[in-house]
């Protein structure tokens, strides 16, 4: 994986990360929303992961005090199942942790099954459950924690 980059997420990413988005959830952030993340978000921090160049994947994370909460996470379609999901988590906790947190959450859908194997690979456990948390089907989130 010597081609593959990750680099903080800047405004001109957006129509790449919103692609990526529209391939990526039923439900989709707008560029709208990444703007105000990116501006006046002072406790988000954004990645995206790059291969020769080309945006193939990004994430986000809130750090309040010594909480990181896991907005988002996506890998392109076309490059899923290569590990690249696993290398950006990654490189995200190590930022958490440099900037002083202790703890890390996140929501999953219940029925995405890959993607809790990838945090339990990283220590996260389930630790409770949102009823009816996405908007589109009313689907449960199973909320995840690791203490870093």
């Amino acid at each position: 994986m010597n081609d593959v980059m990750i680099r903080p997420m800047g405004l001109s990413d957006l129509d790449q990360v919103e692609n990526i988005e529209k391939r990526s959830f039923k439900t989709i952030w707008t560029k709208k929303l990444y703007q105000r993340e990116l501006i006046e978000n002072k406790f988000a921090h954004y990645f995206v992961i790059e291969k020769q160049k080309n945006m193939i994947g990004f994430c986000g994370i809130w750090l309040v005090l010594d909480e990181a909460q896991v907005t988002n996470i996506a890998i392109d379609p076309a490059y899923r199942g290569q590990g690249y999901g696993a290398l950006l988590f990654q490189y995200m906790l190590k930022r958490a942790i440099v900037k002083g947190a202790v703890n890390l959450s996140l929501e999953v859908r219940k029925s995405n099954k890959q993607a809790q194997r990838l945090y339990q690979k990283f220590g996260l456990q389930p630790a409770g459950i949102r009823k009816n948390y996405y908007t589109d089907n009313n689907e449960d989130a199973i909320v995840m924690w690791v203490r870093l």
